[in-house]
């Protein structure tokens, strides 16, 4: 999958594209193709250094907010099924 990771602390100039594995959904989890993501206040100061992510989510590549499809589901997933339109 592609994504924008912070190469160090500082400003746009950090953010380099890239390529990573796709993941598999965990038991509980959701795999969402995502359409549309944006970077808010929390993610602008992640680049600078400034603010920790979230422990669960990979530390240098920002993004809170998207908007997509589920298109796997965990086996113990329930609220959602793939197709679901999702936003987070």
């Amino acid at each position: 999958m592609k994504v924008v990771r912070i190469t160090k602390p500082g400003g746009p100039e950090v953010l380099a594209f890239d390529e990573r594995p796709e993941p598999e959904p965990g038991p509980h989890d959701v795999q969402v193709r995502v359409r549309a993501s944006a970077l808010n206040r929390a993610d602008l100061l992640q680049v600078r250094g400034a603010y920790p992510p979230p422990p669960d989510v990979p530390q240098d590549v920002p993004g809170l907010e998207y908007a997509g499809e589920v298109v796997a589901v965990g086996p113990r997933a329930r609220k959602f099924q793939p197709g679901d339109r999702v936003m987070g």
